[in-house]
């Protein structure tokens, strides 16, 4: 490059695109909607997360509505002192399977899923 001779070198002119125009007997497709995620899909995705880390699912609901509607379960892992309760929640439009402690959880089921596992042990131990 001769750095004694700068070029002023300014962009060549685009020629404007051509506008297509859809055939007028064209049809049009809407965009597909999401599929919302089912109880058992939900369920499905739960119990293989617990799976893999030897927990125990205690229940499993569907709450919110419309847009804040998503899929929660509790479960428990570990036995004894040891033992943590998880609360799993995901979008029912879907989206990534959120799991948190219930101890460090702000959301009103962590502490339900703490109670009824407690409540479970009471009747396991009456049985």
């Amino acid at each position: 490059m001769d750095t004694q001779n700068p070029v002023d070198r300014h962009p060549e002119p685009v020629a404007q695109a051509p506008i297509l125009l859809a055939a007028p007997n064209t049809e049009l497709l809407a965009p597909s909607a999401a599929r919302e995620v089912s109880d058992d899909d939900f369920e499905e995705v739960v119990r293989g997360a617990l799976e893999a880390v030897g927990g125990t699912l205690l229940f499993k609901m569907k709450v919110g509505a419309d847009s804040d509607a998503h899929h929660a379960a509790a479960a428990a892992v570990g036995l004894g002192e040891g033992r943590q309760f998880l609360l799993l929640t995901l979008p029912t439009h879907g989206g990534q399977l959120k799991v948190e402690t219930t101890s460090h959880s702000s959301s009103p089921l962590a502490r339900i899923a703490e109670s009824y596992a407690g409540l479970m042990d009471v009747l396991k131990a009456a049985a």
